[in-house]
């Protein structure tokens, strides 16, 4: 068992989510201060801090000690907060298989918050972090990171973070990015149905009745604004109306302004674009965060300019495909409680979600779907891994899917695994980058379809690509060079091991591969 002790009386918790104010709302002129002088190398660094006292207290005695003529930040920052700190140790050992090394990290990638402590927002249960700079339970990485317990058969600590996510739910009406006081203003890929799905696998249909409720809030958070939409306001919030009438969805953020955790750098990219207003830049950055691909060529205008983001013009393929999930997972619950008026209100939902995104997204140009511009009324040209999407939730026609798996093994299948993107825009969701999640996607896409020699091979090279790292380092890593095995690199901060989703992506495409050998 991963689980670790429960100190008595933590079941009370706090009751209560903290005010959904984040460290650059509470900090002021210290927070941008710190931020833009660089103080931390990785912006994500000072608002993961704890501080020594009321954040407001900290606020206003920097606005009297910066004054005198001796003033020293750093030193200030030293006297005023202190680092998160766990009681976890490990060292990595060439004495363990890749299996076992992922088994030995469970443990140390536990964490279970017992306070509202700085910036992370305290959770009833303990949850699995990803790993390096992420140490908080990041909504879309733990259904791959469940993916790996359920291989191991810890169940436990799947139910564990389900009912971390209902009790987000519960107080926020949503799941947001992480458990942050800086992150809940977003989301993440909508990933809950098929957590829902994972845990039934284990443990029974009654689980899809359990997490009814949830299921539901989840659908209202993201169907939020429907009723606003029309022929001369197109969207609103997280909807978008489609010329047919139909309603799809993009990324979006309820806040305008520089994320906390990357203030230098999203103000250094609106000035780079000083024909746009600021704080739609960071919007657009903002739900390109909330994507899960921050960032990719995928939401720019030009592929190697940032500052030309637009991700909420954009109707992303496979967010539409989560969402498709969802609504059926909504029915097919229906169905389990005999409840068939609602089981069909939601079967049609999904039937209309699945033909616009065929109309919408599917390329006979390109035989792969893409990403809508609801904007410029036209397919944006990027072909990326989230065109396997409508495979993986099973969109896509047949004659469709075998067209896009040509297109896969044609374009994007490289010595190591799948690229990303076909564009190396130094971004780190572009070429030359792998990510576990995409190809576990691929994975399972292709084999709905059939598309089994393209899916063995697909996870043959990518779980010989981890495997070659971990011989040298004994480290899993977040991403992975496909095209030659260097060392992955791109985005706002360094190269993290860890690492949460692709110890889980291993863990369950290697048992695959070990029941088919």
């Amino acid at each position: 068992m991963l689980r670790k002790k429960v100190k008595a009386g933590f079941t009370n918790l706090a009751g209560i989510m903290p005010a959904r104010k984040g460290p650059d709302e509470l900090l002021g002129q210290l927070f941008q201060d710190v931020q833009l002088r660089r103080i931390h190398p990785d912006g994500k660094t000072f608002v993961d801090l704890v501080s020594k006292k009321d954040l407001r207290q900290i606020a206003k005695a920097y606005e009297k000690a910066r004054q005198a003529p001796n003033f020293d930040l750093e030193a200030f920052l030293k006297a005023n907060f202190q680092d998160y700190v766990t009681d976890e140790t490990y060292t990595a050992s060439d004495r363990r298989s890749a299996t076992d090394h992922i088994e030995a990290l469970w443990q140390v990638l536990t964490r279970q918050t017992y306070l509202n402590k700085g910036s992370i927002v305290a959770l009833p249960y303990p949850y699995i972090v990803p790993g390096g700079r992420f140490a908080e339970q990041f909504y879309w990485d733990t259904y791959f990171i469940m993916l790996g317990l359920a291989t191991s058969g810890h169940i436990d600590e799947i139910e564990d973070m389900m009912k971390n996510y209902a009790y987000m739910i519960r107080k926020l009406g949503f799941i947001p990015t992480a458990n942050r006081t800086y992150f809940l203003s977003r989301s993440h890929p909508p990933f809950f149905a098929k957590m829902v799905q994972l845990l039934a696998e284990q443990k029974g249909k009654r689980m899809y009745v359990q997490y009814l409720p949830y299921l539901l809030a989840e659908y209202a958070f993201w169907m939020k604004g429907s009723r606003y939409v029309n022929e001369d306001r197109v969207a609103w919030r997280r909807v978008v109306r489609m010329p047919n009438g139909v309603l799809l969805n993009r990324y979006y953020d309820a806040k305008m302004t520089p994320r906390p955790e990357s203030y230098r750098e999203d103000i250094e990219t609106a000035a780079k674009a000083p024909e746009r207003i600021a704080s739609q830049v960071y919007l657009d950055l903002r739900a390109g965060a909330e994507s899960g691909w921050d960032y990719s060529s995928r939401w720019f205008k030009d592929a190697n300019r940032i500052e030309t983001i637009h991700t909420t013009d954009i109707v992303p393929v496979d967010l539409n495909c989560l969402l498709y999930e969802l609504e059926q997972t909504i029915s097919h619950t229906y169905r389990i409680l005999k409840q068939g008026l609602l089981a069909k209100r939601f079967e049609a939902k999904a039937a209309a979600r699945a033909e616009a995104i065929r109309t919408y997204c599917w390329s006979d140009e390109k035989n792969f779907f893409v990403d809508y511009d609801f904007i410029a009324g036209a397919q944006k040209g990027n072909l990326t891994l989230a065109g396997m999407f409508p495979l993986y939730a099973r969109v896509a026609t047949p004659e469709q899917a075998t067209a896009a798996s040509n297109v896969l093994q044609k374009r994007f299948l490289k010595p190591l695994g799948l690229t990303t993107t076909l564009v190396d825009s130094g971004q780190q969701w572009d070429a030359p980058n792998g990510w576990a999640p995409l190809q576990w996607v691929s994975v399972q896409g292709l084999r709905n379809y059939g598309l089994h020699y393209l899916a063995d091979e697909v996870m043959q090279r990518w779980l010989n690509g981890n495997l070659a790292t971990y011989n040298k380092s004994y480290k899993f890593v977040e991403k992975y060079n496909v095209y030659d095995g260097a060392s992955a690199s791109g985005g706002e901060y360094e190269l993290q091991d860890g690492f949460g989703w692709t110890n889980g992506v291993f863990l369950a495409l290697n048992d695959k591969r070990g029941r088919d050998s």
